[in-house]
């Protein structure tokens, strides 16, 4: 059976939570492979919403076995947070796997991430301040703690000495902060660890065994492309690779067992944090896409920026991620529009350019060249078949597709379960 990528393909909050909803009755596991709790998925079951940030959409699949693996970095009191809201609305959560080699994040990841935003100013990146890049930075540094630390109490100690060291000299001689201790740090990490134990194990033997037993493995990205470590909007990124390639890395299964891998998009677009967005807008058009698609970040409630689609990343997103199919959400959000404007190209200082620029200064610079497609009034809510989408409505999904580079294989239009149009089938073999 498949393994299926499926991941953000602009700068987030696309709806990949409820892509991977949509898919939960027929996969098996569902592993998220990267990130921590500084995005958020949000899914609607039965009138019920579900905000979950560090937990895989999976989890609220009957049967399906949810993984953190081992690219994702681990803040231990919000996992137990969101997995004790779950428990108490009567989700079962009894089948999660958190694999060992998972870095954690400890309370002064935090503080770091809280103050260094702070220190930067009008240079700051927009981070969450949950202390996901801290975390990821002492992983690549070499001086993080992983789940497996959590058991041995010596080496959990070593290691916060070893980390605590020169954080404590710039938290007291830069931040003018105090300087944290081993013991508070040790005792708040220690009291998660029998809780934590059933839960911790080699996930990436686990997944192994699984795709060999012939079970469908969904491996699920937290933030988006436009977000990647290497393949983002470089400085304005998270510290993990979002991209399809990190699915590989982040749960150490092979490349080979992967035989699919989708993208979500949204038909408009939007951004939370700081950094350049092309298609954004600022007029009342702008407005009018925020607040009838509720676009307030799940995890830190920020407004998210709102801009016509770009067709640009979307081809972008196609190709660094190897897309097979694209999910197209909140096609809904744009009934009522007259026209709608799709960015088709950049022009950047009077040279026009069809693929994205990877050049800081260059998309700094980039201006959208729109192409406006007819719009339409009628309500789509009810729609479950493509046939049933008016034809402005058809036009403009026919219109993305070839822009885009890749068929898009489900239309989304409107926030429940069964608000959405199949097209293809998105678990297929190669």
């Amino acid at each position: 059976m498949p393994g299926v990528v499926l991941v953000g393909a602009q700068w987030g909050d696309e709806g990949k939570g409820k892509a991977t909803d949509l898919l939960g009755s027929r996969v098996d596991y569902v592993v998220k492979f990267n990130g921590g709790n500084n995005a958020g998925h949000t899914v609607v079951i039965d009138d019920e919403k579900y905000a979950l940030h560090l937990l895989p959409s999976g989890i609220l699949s009957p049967g399906v076995v949810p993984v953190i693996a081992n690219g994702v970095v681990v803040d231990i009191e919000v996992l137990f947070q969101e997995l004790d809201a779950l428990i108490a609305r009567g989700v079962d959560v009894s089948r999660l796997l958190v694999s060992g080699s998972a870095h954690i994040i400890a309370p002064y990841h935090r503080t770091i991430d809280k103050v260094t935003e702070r220190f930067l100013g009008k240079r700051r990146i927009g981070t969450t301040g949950r202390g996901i890049g801290p975390a990821y930075a002492d992983k690549i540094n070499r001086v993080g703690i992983r789940m497996w630390d959590l058991f041995d109490e010596k080496i959990l100690r070593a290691k916060i000495e070893g980390s605590l060291d020169q954080k404590n000299h710039l938290l007291v001689k830069i931040y003018n902060r105090r300087a944290i201790t081993v013991d508070e740090t040790l005792d708040e990490l220690l009291q998660y660890a029998e809780r934590l134990r059933p839960m911790v194990t080699d996930t990436a033997v686990e997944l192994d065994k699984a795709i060999q037993a012939g079970k469908t493995v969904l491996f699920e990205a937290g933030q988006a492309t436009m977000l990647d470590i290497d393949h983002g909007t470089y400085p304005f990124v998270t510290s993990s690779s979002a991209t399809a390639g990190g699915a590989v890395t982040g749960s150490g299964v092979g490349p080979t067992r992967i035989d699919s891998v989708i993208g979500v998009i949204k038909a408009y677009t939007t951004r939370v944090g700081e950094g350049p967005f092309p298609t954004e807008l600022f007029d009342a058009n702008g407005e009018y896409l925020l607040k009838q698609g509720g676009e307030y970040g799940v995890t830190t409630g920020r407004a998210r920026r709102c801009g016509w689609y770009d067709s640009v990343i979307a081809r972008y997103a196609t190709r660094v991620n190897g897309l097979t199919d694209m999910v197209l959400t909140k096609l809904d959000i744009l009934t009522g529009f007259e026209k709608v404007p799709v960015c088709v190209a950049y022009d950047v200082d009077g040279v026009r350019h069809d693929e994205m620029p990877t050049d800081q200064t260059a998309f700094h610079h980039a201006k959208p060249i729109y192409e406006e497609l007819d719009g339409w009034w009628e309500d789509i809510s009810k729609a479950r078949a493509f046939e049933d989408l008016p034809p402005n409505a058809q036009a403009y999904v026919k219109a993305l597709e070839e822009m885009s580079g890749t068929r898009i294989s489900a239309i989304g239009v409107g926030p429940k379960r069964d608000e959405i149009i199949p097209v293809h089938d998105l678990i297929h073999s190669r």
